[in-house]
């Protein structure tokens, strides 16, 4: 099972990532992740990573690609993976595509996130967490037991900056700008499934599972 996980913050890929790749046995990939675990590791890759991320500069798509590259080769990925949330842009796909011919290897889906903007909105900026202890709650489907404070510890819960509506909204604009071209990228190779991701968690990932069955592990 090799599958790309597109889709606007807040549809909840990672979520079905998560799942998915307990249900299968297969490896979830988030730059992200990657992105800290090499900063954290002091590899090459890490340490140039670090250099931009402390100027606050964007990591650039060669060192983003050379983590990917490397994961891929661990043996977690043998059995294939889910690439949550990458790539972004058409050139990291093509980048992703040379990786993947080297290995003798090409995806088998790709799986387009889809919820309406004023879900994503809602989904995001009821989003809560502790600063103390990094638990996370939502105001509507996930409330903690008294308003404002965690459960876990009794800190003050607080909205990150980035779950504001403002800044929702313009993180929308870019993730809209960069991929929409990438859609495009996909469904002309006949790789897109568009995914409705309105529905519950449960209900979404069964839909899911039944889409992607047939790229699991023999």
């Amino acid at each position: 099972m090799r599958v790309v996980f597109l889709g606007a913050p807040g549809v909840g890929k990672g979520t079905q990532a998560d799942r998915l790749a307990v249900q299968y046995q297969v490896a979830k990939i988030s730059t992200g992740d990657l992105l800290r675990e090499a900063v954290r590791n002091r590899t090459a890759l890490g340490l140039a990573a670090k250099s931009y991320m402390d100027q606050g500069s964007l990591v650039p798509d060669s060192v983003v690609i050379g983590l990917v590259r490397e994961k891929l080769a661990d043996p977690s990925c043998v059995n294939g993976f889910i690439l949550d949330g990458f790539p972004r842009t058409v050139p990291q796909a093509e980048a992703l595509g040379t990786v993947l011919v080297a290995k003798g290897i090409a995806l088998d889906r790709v799986v387009n996130f889809q919820v309406s903007r004023e879900d994503v909105v809602r989904r995001l900026s009821g989003r809560r967490s502790c600063q103390k202890c990094q638990a996370t709650f939502h105001v509507d489907f996930a409330p903690s037991k008294m308003d404002g404070v965690c459960d876990r510890c009794g800190e003050p819960l607080v909205q990150r900056s980035d779950d504001r509506r403002e800044a929702i909204e313009t993180r929308l604009k870019v993730y809209d700008e960069q991929t929409a071209p990438l859609v495009r990228y996909y469904d002309e190779r006949r790789l897109l499934f568009p995914m409705d991701a309105s529905a519950g968690v449960d209900a979404v990932f069964q839909h899911l599972s039944q889409e992607l069955a047939q790229y699991r592990a023999i």
